[in-house]
């Protein structure tokens, strides 16, 4: 009798924990899809904010987020894989992109960047996204920590020669921060190659998809920008 009383038993339990995990799976999937739209726009406005950042005098009309392609160019954005480009327009005329870029030469690994480009070749703001520099000395590179990267704005190949970008340190006109040279020096010389690009591929950034391979535009793609983070 206390064999079947046991079997019954852990039969009880054991129907009782997978209703338990059916039950706690369908609210997670309830609450999943009552949530998704909220956390798609949540998303949606901290990339319009990044975006908006590097324009703050830039007059645009379009959504930045949608008119967008994807660009693979590791010798000048630093990266093999896709990167977004974005692009700004008002009344359909081309005003200004922003590239994103990858510097990979950080002292902590990876940096990656945004740089907003008007159309005639200005840069108009910078925002490092996403990096695991030093805090307290490399992580000076984020707006949050300090203004260095704000030092880029209304720069560009004609009043910044091929030699002024650099840091101070290696001839530049750029600071470095105390005790970490390698970090602004990496950012600098991503914003600089970003700058070189968008020169030397600007007509083609605004044109069609497929009139722009030789700039290597790939199809249409949105790709999220994330909040920076820390940590070395």
């Amino acid at each position: 009798m206390s064999k079947n009383r046991s079997a019954k038993s852990i039969l009880q339990v054991g129907l009782l924990l997978a209703f338990s995990a059916l039950t706690g799976t369908g609210v997670m999937a309830i609450t999943h899809y009552h949530t998704k739209e909220r956390i798609e726009e949540n998303q949606r406005q901290v990339l319009i904010r990044s975006l908006t950042s590097v324009l703050p005098h830039v007059q645009y009309d379009n959504d930045l987020v949608n008119d967008v392609i994807t660009v693979t160019e590791r010798e000048h954005l630093g990266s093999k894989k896709p990167l977004s480009i974005y692009r700004a327009r008002y009344e359909g005329k081309p005003r200004a992109v922003i590239v994103t870029s990858v510097a990979p030469n950080g002292y902590s690994g990876p940096i990656k960047i945004i740089v907003g480009i008007t159309y005639d070749g200005v840069i108009s703001g910078v925002r490092v996204v996403e990096h695991r520099e030093t805090p307290g000395l490399g992580d000076a590179v984020d707006v949050e920590r300090s203004d260095w990267v704000t030092g880029f704005s209304r720069r560009s190949s004609k009043n910044t020669s091929e030699s002024q970008w650099r840091v101070k340190k290696d001839g530049g006109v750029f600071d470095q921060f105390t005790g970490a040279t390698i970090t602004p020096r990496a950012v600098v010389g991503a914003v600089h190659k970003s700058l070189q690009y968008f020169d030397t591929h600007r007509d083609q950034l605004f044109a069609q998809v497929e009139n722009s391979k030789s700039a290597g535009v790939q199809q249409p793609a949105q790709q999220q920008v994330k909040v920076a983070g820390n940590g070395n």
